[in-house]
């Protein structure tokens, strides 16, 4: 059987397919000569090379004309990729036009091929996490509307506290979701530039010509000419990183959040279940939540990799040594764990199991406990807030001690009854009459949500 070496076992569960295809060994050579098709292109548009030239150039810029494996080998000798696959390009175009070959690469240097080149890549992640993101930004908005009056125990410390909804919960995990989207936003036009330096940042070799070929490379592309050439300024890609980071983060809470839920004891959301989804070896029984497993994993290791790129910036004047070279993987694995990250989001979000009933039961556990401060909140109005506090806190402890129900309990204290009746109590311990303002918390989620996305 014919395998591909590599690590390939968990690409599946842990990348979104297409996000892999941007990273590949072809996709990033194929960004590579893109860039090299395009100089070409704007070279004899501004008239430093002939016109004939620009065919059999484009021509030999197809990754699949190249051997990886001997690219790699001749990475090792060379320092970066683009310099064999220069040599290489230069060679194809030579077998077909020896004229051509004097033109390839003119004015150009290694840095500008490969930081063009992933800039390229960025933009095809970009959009496939924007639409991600939109996605999932709808998913949630409706999903907060169909639960937004559903009730369960809020938790604190991982203790109940007073009840929320699943639709609030939802909403918190939708703004989230917004304002990545806002943020991607506002930095893409100073993450699509053109990186166009030549040698050390001043394209000297293109003499006068330099910026008109600068500006007729850029529009090749449909990227930006930026101020200056940021061969050691890397701010731009790292500042995508970072958002990429924010994003795996909030992703990770929503993976949490979900994966607490359906603890045995909890039982209250799940994600979808399908065949062979989240069993055990060995116990029949189970239902994992490997969804969350995902988001929850890209959300500790992202932080990780960022930071990598964090202690890349201050590069070495007009080209790094080293901390340069640690940015090639580390940038296209984070964009690879958060393109997993989201496919799995969509999926549990997608086909959430909701048990609407467990989480009236759960709210219950406590027997009324949860519901203890809207009964003092209303009671200090009538005695007072320290009488009431101390009033509360007695009959709580009643009804732990006695086992019994907070509203039996204060059914039987007299200086409760004097100032509540028992259809007031009844409101007051029924948790779909302390829920604030959980439905407006919604509304102005999906409100944010739709207006971005109008």
């Amino acid at each position: 059987m014919n395998q591909r070496p590599g690590n390939q076992l968990f690409d599946a569960y842990f990348t979104a397919r297409d996000m892999r295809e941007v990273f590949c060994d072809q996709g990033r050579v194929q960004a590579m000569l893109d860039f090299e098709a395009a100089l070409a292109r704007a070279e004899a548009r501004v008239g430093l090379i002939p016109t004939s030239a620009v065919a059999p150039i484009q021509a030999a810029c197809s990754a699949g004309l190249y051997d990886f494996a001997a690219l790699g080998e001749a990475i090792a000798t060379a320092g970066n990729s683009a310099i064999p696959l220069v040599k290489a390009l230069g060679k194809q175009i030579a077998a077909q036009n020896a004229e051509a070959e004097r033109y390839v690469h003119l004015g150009a240097t290694s840095q500008d091929v490969m930081d063009s080149g992933l800039v390229l890549q960025l933009r095809g992640a970009l959009a496939l996490i924007e639409s991600d993101l939109a996605q999932l930004g709808q998913t949630l908005a409706t999903q907060a509307e169909r639960y937004v009056a559903t009730p369960l125990a809020g938790r604190t410390w991982l203790q109940h506290a007073t009840p929320v909804t699943l639709g609030m919960k939802i909403a918190g995990w939708l703004g989230a979701v917004t304002r990545s989207r806002q943020r991607l936003a506002e930095l893409k036009p100073r993450l699509l530039v053109l990186q166009f330096g030549g040698a050390s940042g001043t394209l000297a070799a293109l003499g006068e010509q330099a910026m008109p070929i600068a500006q007729a490379l850029a529009e090749e592309l449909q990227l930006t000419l930026p101020e200056q050439p940021w061969h050691t300024q890397r701010d731009r890609v790292v500042e995508f990183g970072a958002v990429l980071g924010l994003i795996a983060g909030s992703l990770g809470k929503l993976g949490r959040d979900v994966s607490l839920l359906m603890q045995t004891e909890a039982a209250e959301v799940f994600e979808p279940s399908a065949p062979g989804k989240g069993g055990s070896s060995t116990m029949p029984h189970k239902r994992n939540p490997v969804g969350a497993a995902v988001l929850i994993g890209a959300a500790t290791r992202v932080p990780g990799l960022l930071s990598t790129l964090f202690s890349a910036m201050p590069q070495e004047h007009e080209r790094s040594l080293g901390l340069w070279h640690a940015e090639w993987e580390t940038l296209p694995e984070i964009c690879c764990l958060v393109s997993g990250s989201l496919q799995q989001a969509l999926l549990i979000t997608q086909g959430l199991e909701v048990d609407a009933g467990r989480m009236a039961h759960n709210l219950d556990l406590t027997q009324g406990l949860v519901l203890a401060e809207a009964v003092s909140i209303v009671l200090a109005q009538r005695v007072g807030r320290d009488t009431a506090h101390h009033l509360l806190e007695r009959c709580c402890k009643r009804a732990v001690a006695e086992q019994r129900h907070l509203r039996a309990v204060l059914g039987d204290e007299l200086q409760v009854t004097a100032e509540l009746s028992a259809a007031e109590l009844d409101h007051l311990l029924d948790p779909a009459h302390y829920l604030g303002q959980a439905q407006t918390w919604v509304e102005r989620a999906v409100a944010e949500h739709s207006a971005l996305t109008a």
